[in-house]
């Protein structure tokens, strides 16, 4: 048998963490981290129900058997069932298959909105162009389908005024009203009357 030396030890060590060989290396081995699948030799249930290449039902058969027609086609007998009884396997490409997976998750992100949420601070005693200024910005927000946490902040002796300046809130609600609603009423939150504002559906 040929010596190994240390550095060639190591590498086939390290391989062996990632991949698995078939003799003749023609065929792929996964482990079952990487996919959450199980292919060809590495599933183990004795019997199977399986599909075939073009989608139709072949029916059940040994492991071993499936797993020789999916040889005869030269692709590979994936586990897409494993909890159902008996376990039900699929002959494919898989290669092809994982590009597709991946494919798809890739357009799915690109189609996945992210909501974001804005905030609007206010005063209680706002000014009225003040107000539609920032009620403006909020509108801006909410078209882009952002929620807006509308603060009205209060300092000092204002604390003592704070029912009397609730309205600022509802102003601020109302000037928005054709394209927003109040997803959670006014509340506090310190020294702050917030209200979160979400667009309409």
């Amino acid at each position: 048998m040929p010596r190994v030396n240390g550095r060639a030890k190591a590498l086939l060590v390290d391989s062996f963490a990632v991949h698995f060989f078939h003799v003749n290396q023609t065929r792929r081995y996964t482990t079952i981290s990487e996919y959450d699948l199980l292919i060809n030799e590495r599933i183990t249930a004795p019997e199977l129900r399986v599909i075939g290449s073009h989608g139709q039902q072949i029916g059940i058969m040994s492991s071993t058997a499936a797993l020789a027609m999916a040889e005869e086609e030269g692709l590979d007998l994936v586990l897409i069932a494993p909890q159902a009884k008996p376990p039900v396997a699929k002959i494919i490409d898989y290669s092809k298959y994982r590009y597709e997976q991946l494919r798809k998750e890739k357009e799915a992100k690109k189609k996945q909105k992210t909501i974001e949420l804005k905030e609007v601070r206010l005063s209680p005693n706002i000014e009225d162009n003040d107000l539609q200024t920032k009620a403006s910005a909020a509108r801006k927000f909410l078209e882009k389908g952002n929620k807006v946490k509308v603060t009205l902040r209060f300092r000092g002796r204002e604390m003592s005024h704070m029912n009397q300046t609730k309205h600022v809130l509802e102003d601020f609600a109302a000037q928005l009203s054709d394209i927003a609603v109040v997803d959670k009423p006014s509340k506090m939150e310190g020294r702050s009357l917030v209200m979160i504002l979400s667009a309409k559906k």
